[in-house]
């Protein structure tokens, strides 16, 4: 029995080897277009700066070495030009040498992968791409040729806000270009919500990359691009980053079927419309968790995870592919941004009731030294408590937040369990009651309609309907900033002082919404009508910095 796979990184070498530790007499044939296979993809953008320094170091595996150890037929600088369902072959063409053949097979895997969006702008053929290595040793190349100019410091453009564009963006910085980053949406990072998004946003700009956000490419010129409100940024290097579409026009043109969002469609099998071929990776449309919507989701962990299901199958040993959360975090200068499940823009399109949550807390006990904050969002179901995503930025401790709240919603945990998880805990590390901890306090609170809280971009209209804002920091915080409006009551005078409140709607608020909590309670003892702010000023300084989801 043979099996081709089309498409060498990722799912495609993952799907290989998985197949030959299950088959050793299998004839596993893997044909790639560019020259190398089993890459580290996801490290291309840090040898551009030389964080990886060693070139080899992103090389896993050559051609030689799987056939010498797997027994694998790797076959770079080879295009499939088509495929023939009916005849179960392959039109494959030798990129170098020009030479057409065909080639059979019993299986069919197809793993091409995404190919970047490139805007029909004028002159966008000076603009590069990072898709593979050698999209990587071109920008190397140009980095290096600019770095020996003595015209003042070279200039870059990276074209997009997403993960493979603020990486590159931070790259290029440290390999000392002068960055601007251009973005059509109104933030970075579009799976992030905009409040979350902001610190990202304000630790580039402090590391002198400039970010121009609701722009769009219209001209590429010799040293210069232009945007769409008629500006021209200087761009010695420019490099698109907007995105990545499906690959899916081999499939398309075998006649499989391509799913809503122009991605091959397949089963939970990843078997495609015709069950001798399957397909795997950037170039499959995948089910959403939580919402079992269709998704496009480019994560290299998941094309692997999907090459080694396939090889299950084809080796009788099947399972069903789960759907995808969709989890994902970048390193932007010395901040991590990490994100799972739905996020409350997606929520509020599908029209899904939600209840949000934020907090700041500290990444470790706050009296052991170096504690930085972390800022989280848990997104909820009112009436079931299921976690329906989360968010997490700071310096420290976001990571692991998110892996745990990952690893809870596929448990199928709710928001309350939260509370109830056994986290490793020591004041290096974590808290006695861990930012996870408390996410499921304070997401008991307000599922048990306990606390009746409001978001960030409530506040103002709260106050143009009459509301009273409630500050209860002290005096000196107050001072430092505080809402347009809000009067100044502390915590410790909140009952002594409650009558002048007679009358009125009150939104409390305080730093990170812990002492707005007592305070809120203490009112709402009282009888007064009272909601907190949820997640504090913070949130609501961030917020104001962004447009409302």
């Amino acid at each position: 029995m043979t099996t081709v796979i089309v498409g060498g990184v990722a799912g495609g070498m993952s799907a290989a080897a998985r197949l030959r530790r299950l088959d050793d007499a299998e004839q596993i044939i893997v044909v790639e277009r560019t020259h190398y296979v089993s890459y580290a993809n996801c490290g291309l953008p840090y040898h551009v700066s030389g964080v990886i320094g060693d070139r080899d170091d992103l090389l896993l595996q050559s051609p030689e070495a799987l056939a010498s150890q797997l027994g694998l037929d790797v076959r770079v600088d080879s295009e499939v030009l088509s495929v023939d369902r009916g005849r179960a072959t392959l039109r494959v063409r030798h990129l170098p040498s020009g030479h057409e053949y065909d080639l059979g097979w019993d299986h069919l895997v197809l793993s091409p992968g995404a190919t970047p969006f490139v805007p029909d702008v004028p002159g966008v053929e000076r603009a590069m791409m990072l898709r593979n290595v050698e999209d990587m040793d071109r920008i190397k190349a140009a980095v290096a040729n600019l770095a020996h100019t003595e015209v003042g410091t070279p200039t870059a453009v990276v074209v997009g806000g997403g993960f493979i564009g603020l990486e590159l963006a931070e790259n290029l910085a440290e390999a000392a270009m002068s960055v601007t980053v251009v973005e059509l949406a109104d933030q970075v990072l579009a799976p992030l919500d905009p409040e979350m998004a902001v610190p990202v946003q304000a630790e580039l700009e402090a590391h002198g990359v400039n970010v121009e956000l609701g722009a769009s490419l219209t001209k590429v010129l010799p040293a210069e691009v232009e945007v769409s409100d008629g500006r021209c940024l200087p761009a010695d290097l420019v490099v698109m980053a907007i995105g990545v579409r499906p690959d899916a026009d081999l499939a398309r043109r075998a006649g499989l079927a391509v799913g809503p969002t122009g991605a091959i469609a397949v089963d939970e099998r990843m078997r495609t419309s015709d069950p001798r071929i399957y397909a795997i990776g950037d170039a499959v449309e995948k089910t959403a968790e939580v919402d079992g919507g269709p998704l496009l989701v480019p994560l290299a962990n998941i094309a692997n995870r999907q090459g080694r299901m396939v090889a299950d199958d084809i080796a009788g040993k099947g399972r069903d592919f789960r759907p995808v959360l969709g989890t994902a975090i970048i390193k932007v200068f010395g901040l991590t941004a990490a994100v799972t499940g739905a996020n409350e823009k997606r929520l509020r399109a599908l029209g899904r009731p939600y209840l949000a949550v934020h907090t700041h807390p500290g990444s470790h006990a706050g009296y052991y030294p170096g504690s930085e904050r972390v800022s989280l969002k848990l997104l909820v179901c009112p009436a079931t408590g299921a976690i329906l995503g989360a968010q997490a930025v700071g310096r420290q401790g976001a990571d692991k937040r998110i892996d745990v709240i990952a690893t809870a919603m596929r448990a199928g945990l709710t928001a309350a369990d939260l509370a109830d998880l056994e986290l490793a805990y020591a004041p290096p590390y974590g808290s006695a009651k861990d930012p996870v901890n408390m996410l499921g306090y304070v997401a008991s609170n307000r599922l048990s309609g306990q606390e009746p809280t409001v978001q960030w971009y409530e506040v103002e209209e709260l106050a143009a309907a009459g509301a009273l804002l409630v500050d209860v920091r002290t005096p000196r915080e107050h001072v430092m900033g505080h809402i347009p409006g809000s009067v100044n009551i502390p915590l410790d005078q909140i009952r002594n002082r409650s009558a002048e409140l007679e009358g009125r709607r009150v939104v409390v608020y305080c730093q990170v919404g812990q002492r707005a909590h007592t305070a809120g309670q203490m009112l709402k003892d009282r009888g007064h009508d009272v909601v907190n702010l949820d997640g504090g000023y913070l949130t609501w300084r961030a917020g104001k910095k962004a447009r409302r989801p």
